[in-house]
């Protein structure tokens, strides 16, 4: 979420080119493996349990968008009425969760899609199934996807059932950096003179990152977190309030996926540390009254329980304001000593100061 024209989509929309090649069964609407029965659709499993070879090839992963405008048919799919009348027979026309199989389903404006179809989308999202009933069709397929939802929040807020369905969010600002400016204005521009040549300009880090990620996809089964820091993650959902255990299990993902892209196989709190703020900021329970950062209690709740204190070794909380809360209750105690000084009686005599003064 975050401020119009920062580039938002434009970052979704790139991911596709930065993720390795996934092998599908030729033909198949439904994006499926050739090998794994989990990630098959009806056809393809049929066949795979019958024995008959399927006909591997691969493909980009599919970047699939929903429309605001879209309808729950379209979205789940529905019964296809060309091959209805032209074969004679009932068959099934794949939908957006079924070409998001394996890949991603990106909602641009997340905040302002339709209450039904944001049900429709946590049912598949929760379970990775996908169940169609339409016009006498009976079908389910894979619906295994990652979600990703964008927008500005200026024009509405998600509601928490759907913002809660997302493993890490991240708020998107304006830069002001001068030279930075500059720079983003020349890339576009140069994008928009010949695509094709920037594109080129830039495949060798592309390549590279891809690579990176590839190596990531097969470190990340031995990536080992020690049942100590398993502890401690908890405490801290437990000790910022946050409901479920969706947030224990997403800090503990994301924590194992950014030690496989570094090329390492052993979690530390120094990555943990990294992880949970936009793991959880956007779980906390919201209260108008409260002005500060989700992600900075997140902060603090992890110094309280990995490092025994909420202020320990955190300069930046000083710099937001946040007080010592020992420190404090002296001065207050101080502040009393002073008032009850002031307000004794005084001997007969004695100067009291002026009328409205020193009280």
């Amino acid at each position: 979420m975050g401020d119009r024209g920062t580039g938002k989509s434009v970052a979704v929309r790139a991911l596709s080119d930065l993720l390795p090649e996934i092998d599908i069964v030729e033909g198949d609407a439904f994006n499926s493996s050739p090998t794994d029965p989990q990630l098959m659709g009806p056809e393809a499993l049929e066949a795979y349990k019958n024995g008959t070879p399927l006909k591997a090839g691969t493909m980009k992963v599919p970047m699939i968008e929903v429309p605001l405008g879209t309808t729950e048919d379209r979205i789940c799919g529905t019964i296809d009425i060309e091959k209805a009348l032209a074969e004679g027979i009932k068959a099934y026309d794949a939908g957006l969760l079924a070409r998001a199989n394996r890949g991603l389903l990106y909602i641009d404006e997340v905040n302002l899609l339709d209450d039904s179809l944001v049900d429709v989308v946590l049912d598949s999202a929760a379970g990775g199934w996908n169940t169609v009933e339409r016009e006498g069709i009976s079908i389910t397929h894979p619906a295994k996807f990652i979600m990703i939802g964008s927008g500005n929040p200026e024009e509405g807020e998600l509601r928490p059932q759907l913002l809660d369905r997302f493993g890490m969010a991240c708020n998107i600002a304006t830069i002001f950096d001068q030279a930075q400016r500059i720079q983003l204005v020349k890339n576009r521009m140069a994008y928009e003179e010949n695509p094709e040549a920037f594109a080129a300009s830039c495949k060798a880090e592309t390549d590279e990152l891809k690579d990176k990620i590839a190596a990531a996809q097969k470190i990340l089964p031995a990536v080992q977190m020690d049942r100590d820091l398993a502890l401690k993650i908890s405490g801290v959902c437990a000790l910022v309030d946050v409901d479920g255990l969706r947030g224990d299990i997403v800090v503990t993902r994301a924590a194992k996926a950014l030690v496989a892209y570094e090329g390492r196989d052993t979690v530390t709190e120094d990555d943990i540390k990294r992880v949970i703020g936009p793991c959880l900021s956007h779980r906390l329970r919201k209260d108008p009254m409260d002005t500060m950062d989700g992600s900075f209690k997140v902060m603090l709740g992890f110094n309280k329980v990995f490092n025994g204190s909420a202020l320990n070794n955190f300069s930046a909380a000083m710099e937001e304001g946040v007080k010592d809360p020992e420190e404090e209750k002296r001065k207050e105690e101080e502040e009393a000593a002073k008032e009850e000084e002031a307000a004794a009686p005084k001997k007969a005599g004695a100067w009291g100061g002026l009328p409205g003064f020193g009280r």
